[in-house]
């Protein structure tokens, strides 16, 4: 019997957990007491909610923010003071209509019905105003909580290009992105999610430039997301990505809003979330995780060079240990003679095979990297390249490891420092691993297996129903301007094909550059005269 009511309970707890119409739902009451009971019951008596009872006239009614996440001055000067100061002219007039349009100097005033409004309101640092008699209430924007300055990016640096960046308030980040793009066109759609957090999150699009199948998609899987709490924009990318059984990135975030921007001019969506410095944006390809900000700041043949280096990087951080696994362990005869006989020699003492040799060092240097980016910032750096330098040459001096395959593990570690982003590094650090274990059974033959699989998983990739290889797979050769190779900027005059749908001009004519027209110099003329 016990059982069974607690069974019973716990059904009836999940059903109106999951019932759509909650208890916050219900309407305002008309006594303004009985409202603030009803609020303090609610929220528990918590010490930052704040009640301040007023009277204008012969009317009563109080007003509620929360302690550090609404403005002081505004609350104090535009609503208590000026609320203080009014005359009513007559007591038969509509006192609540009189306070929206006499008593509130405030750029944003609403009338809210309900509770779930009221607390939306309170915890977004807004004020809410009660009046005696009224079931409804008017909500004020007060919103002031504390907020980190705008300041240089930290993850991806730049060096001609701007030096700001995002911040973990939504607003700001949201201006960050209008000022850049002064277009009516730049739409702002708003949503919350988190069932507790209620988390404030921003979709941003380019009417008539981005694919408007594409922005349906974002908004139906954000609101398919049935979550407690939101905490960051690493949260929405792994409950909106296509493909979560894949090491590869199928979303792009970054903390530049000069990336943002050019992504929205490219028919891309972007999606702000409140309380991080990310912004995620939606679709993404793989060779957009090469392309650095410096690229389009630059020169076109010096950015094409640039980007075919880290491409290389990216392929050495992949197969560099694998390679060498396979080389000295199957196909010594590849090796030149002098090589071979030196790496030998080096190898004489070491009581371990090459993959057993590369995994040590391997797993060696992730500890290393792991504990350098955990302790402080002043710390980190010395202990990273102190215990690389140090432990690798005492692994050496052991005869644990041999000289070439410390060469080897840097080259690659270096290698992989050159991808611009950080998600499609690590996805070259779990590809590594297993293209070594694939080396030290079938040799290059593995390898060549491992890298095959991975293309093909590659092509059957897909970011919000964009192929993930796109422009290469499938290939199209208008989209060739800005993948590879960088065109120049009066060259790429359409924008990437599948992406948007809308305007697909980028540049109009006549916009390469040359010397002015040739002029007869009157100087000279009265010369031959």
């Amino acid at each position: 019997m016990l059982k069974n009511k607690q069974k019973k309970r716990q059904d009836d707890n999940y059903r109106q957990k999951q019932d759509p119409q909650k208890p916050e739902d219900s309407p305002i009451l008309r006594d303004y007491q009985e409202n603030i009971s009803h609020l303090k019951e609610e929220v528990g008596n918590s010490s930052d909610v704040k009640v301040r009872e007023f009277k204008i006239g012969a009317h009563k009614g109080a007003l509620v923010y929360v302690d550090g996440l609404a403005n002081m001055i505004s609350v104090a000067d535009y609503i208590l003071e000026t609320l203080m100061e009014a005359e009513v002219p007559d007591e038969t007039i509509d006192i609540f209509q009189f306070m929206l349009d006499k008593t509130m100097a405030l750029g944003s005033v609403e009338t809210i019905t309900n509770w779930n409004q009221v607390f939306d309101t309170v915890f977004s640092g807004d004020t809410v105003i009660f009046l005696q008699g009224y079931n409804k209430a008017i909500s004020g924007e007060t919103k002031g909580w504390e907020k980190r300055a705008v300041s240089e990016p930290s993850t991806q640096l730049s060096i001609r290009g701007p030096k700001d960046a995002f911040t973990e308030t939504l607003r700001t980040n949201t201006a960050l992105i209008r000022r850049r793009i002064k277009s009516p066109n730049l739409r702002v759609d708003a949503m919350k999610i988190g069932i507790v957090s209620q988390t404030d999150i921003a979709i941003m699009y380019i009417k008539g430039i981005a694919n408007e199948k594409i922005v349906g998609e974002v908004k139906e899987r954000l609101e398919r997301i049935n979550i407690d709490s939101i905490q960051g924009s690493g949260y929405i990318e792994q409950l909106i990505e296509d493909q979560s059984w894949t090491t590869f990135p199928t979303t792009y975030h970054s903390e530049r809003p000069d990336v943002v921007t050019s992504h929205l001019l490219e028919g891309r969506v972007a999606i702000v979330v409140d309380g991080t410095p990310f912004t995620v944006t939606v679709p993404a390809l793989f060779i957009q995780f090469f392309q650095a900000p410096d690229d389009y700041y630059s020169r076109f043949d010096i950015s094409t060079g640039i980007r075919m280096l880290r491409i290389l990087s990216f392929l050495i951080a992949v197969i560099g240990p694998s390679v060498y696994i396979a080389a000295t362990t199957f196909h010594q005869e590849m090796i030149p003679t002098t090589m071979a006989i030196a790496i030998a020699s080096q190898r004489e003492n070491v009581p371990f095979p090459a993959f057993v040799e590369a995994l040590i060092m391997e797993v060696t240097f992730e500890i290393l990297r792991e504990a350098g980016l955990r302790l402080p910032r002043a710390v980190g750096q010395a202990v990273s390249i102190v215990g690389a330098l140090v432990i690798g040459q005492a692994a050496v001096q052991a005869g644990f490891v041999s000289p070439v395959m410390v060469i080897v593990v840097s080259i690659t570690a270096i290698a992989n420092f050159s991808t611009p982003v950080f998600a499609m590094a690590i996805a070259a650090r779990l590809i590594r691993f297993v293209l070594m274990g694939l080396a030290t059974m079938l040799g290059f033959y593995g390898i060549m297996l491992g890298l095959m699989f991975m293309t093909i998983h590659l092509c059957s990739l897909r970011s919000f129903g964009i192929p993930y290889m796109m422009p290469l797979a499938p290939f199209n050769i208008h989209n060739q301007q800005d993948a590879f190779v960088r065109f120049p900027f009066w060259a790429m005059k359409n924008r990437p094909m599948f992406i948007s749908k809308g305007n697909m001009k980028r540049s109009g004519e006549n916009q390469k550059p040359g010397p002015p027209k040739q002029t007869e110099n009157p100087s000279q003329k009265g010369e031959e005269e």
